[in-house]
């Protein structure tokens, strides 16, 4: 009797698993988004601990405030093109924040809109809570109103937005991502668009966004058979925008360093050698505390799953490709 094809991983609710789809007759190797290909290149430490341990990590009001500013950028675009003002966007706010909180509700607590308060109130570190939930609503709206001096959405009409891509390679690694905004031209000319909230990386730190754009771009080409003309990164925290017109060599090498990645993933599985990569991201690592590099000790691994990239998980507040 053959064996049957095995899916690739993914966390039990996961948005992958919602939206995937079977890949018949084909044992799929494993998958990998664009921002798990990247986390390994810039520490396997710190990948093994999100994708393979899925190890918690604390959600970050700036993560909140991303998960956030996304859904109003997608809601707006429901609205006819007359009425995506930065006064719109303004009120859809808190609708948007609501229906945020359905999926994730514990996103409220993260950023201090009362859940988990006291009854008077207050958080348990004494601050107050409708004051801490305001201030960070102020700040969602003031990278909402940037959004407006980078663009017109009046004279957008996006093709998809919030759309997940899939791809199975020859080699049977299937990419995946989930892609912000979409645009199609009246002659057919593709741009992909992805919004950061963040500030735009220094001169010399900004591949590994472009890599992520490439990604996508990949994926697009392979899916569609069109080579996607413009890849667009549009930085919300600092007010600027970065283009990059894409080439079959590029996303061909793209490919190649894919597909590379995914060996090392392999290999790393295989040798159970998952090294620290110290860097100027540590900083930002919730690890730390078990990490060598600052004297800690990493907990055994658990036992292997199906597919030893393990799944592309994503956290409350934050975007498996974002």
């Amino acid at each position: 009797m053959p064996t049957p094809p095995t899916p690739p991983a993914v966390a039990p609710g996961s948005p992958a698993e919602r939206v995937s789809t079977p890949v018949d007759g084909v044992e799929v190797l494993g998958a990998l988004s664009p921002s798990r290909a990247a986390e390994f290149l810039a520490c396997p430490l710190a990948y093994r601990f999100r994708t393979i341990d899925r190890l918690p990590e604390a959600t970050s009001p700036a993560m909140a405030r991303g998960t956030l500013v996304h859904k109003v950028l997608e809601d707006l675009f429901d609205l006819p093109a007359e009425r995506r003002t930065p006064e719109a966007a303004r009120g859809l706010l808190l609708p948007s924040w609501e229906l945020v909180l359905e999926q994730e509700p514990g996103l409220a607590e993260v950023v201090g809109a009362g859940a988990g308060a006291h009854d008077d109130g207050a958080h348990h570190d004494g601050t107050d809570t409708a004051d801490a939930g305001a201030d960070w609503l102020a700040s969602c709206a003031a990278v909402l109103e940037r959004y407006f001096t980078l663009e017109d959405p009046r004279r957008l009409e996006p093709a998809q937005r919030e759309v997940y891509v899939e791809h199975l390679l020859e080699s049977r690694l299937l990419l995946r991502g989930f892609v912000d905004r979409v645009d199609v031209a009246p002659d057919g000319a593709v741009r992909i668009v992805d919004y950061k909230t963040g500030r735009a990386p220094a001169v010399g730190f900004e591949q590994r966004a472009l890599f992520q754009m490439r990604f996508y771009a990949l994926v697009w080409w392979r899916l569609h058979g069109v080579l996607p003309t413009m890849l667009q990164l549009v930085y919300l925290g600092s007010g600027e925008i970065v283009r990059y017109e894409p080439d079959e060599q590029d996303l061909e090498a793209t490919r190649r360093k894919v597909e590379a990645i995914w060996a090392a993933i392999q290999e790393a599985t295989a040798t159970a050698d998952w090294r620290p990569r110290p860097s100027r991201l540590c900083s930002w690592c919730a690890h730390q505390a078990i990490c060598p590099t600052y004297g800690g000790t990493p907990p055994p691994l658990p036992d292997p799953g199906p597919s030893g990239a393990g799944p592309v998980t994503r956290a409350p507040g934050s975007s498996p490709d974002r």
